[in-house]
């Protein structure tokens, strides 16, 4: 399973023109799910984004979490995430789990993400998204459990 974090300015997703999940500062987290992730690996990795600090403190370190610096979250499914681009020009989707075995996962964490962080927002999953964000930095960390 892996992530990509954003800092964001703002950040929202739009499909079919209509807005579903938006942010102000906060953080956009791309989500790729892999044919050996399951719920477990997946809180791992939820518990360790939400702890994850890489937001201004008082000093200007990198010494807060989201809670901390009040910002918002965005959850955005991407099985691109889990392509193999090592060989050729073309990237292999193997790796990514089946789409409704990722849907049923994906749905799982959405839930425990919100458990722990209720305004938690989100993109639809399997859709054509348009993910538009300001990006703050810029400030992007890529997580990964196996």
């Amino acid at each position: 399973m892996r992530a990509v974090l954003q800092r964001v300015l703002e950040a929202k997703v739009v499909v079919e023109g209509e807005i579903t999940g938006e942010i102000k500062t906060g953080m956009l987290v791309f989500l790729g799910i892999g044919q050996h992730d399951n719920f477990e690996k997946g809180k791992k990795l939820i518990d360790k984004i939400l702890k994850y600090r890489f937001f201004d403190d008082e000093q200007g370190k990198m010494g807060w979490n989201v809670s901390q610096a009040q910002g918002g979250v965005l959850l955005v499914s991407q099985f691109t995430l889990m392509a193999q681009t090592q060989k050729g020009l073309r990237p292999d989707f193997g790796p990514a789990m089946p789409p409704d075995q990722a849907k049923a996962l994906y749905e799982q964490l959405v839930s425990y993400t919100q458990s722990l962080f209720p305004t938690l927002q989100t993109g639809i999953f399997a859709a054509d998204m348009k993910v538009h964000l300001i990006n703050d930095g810029p400030v992007t960390f890529q997580l990964e459990v196996e």
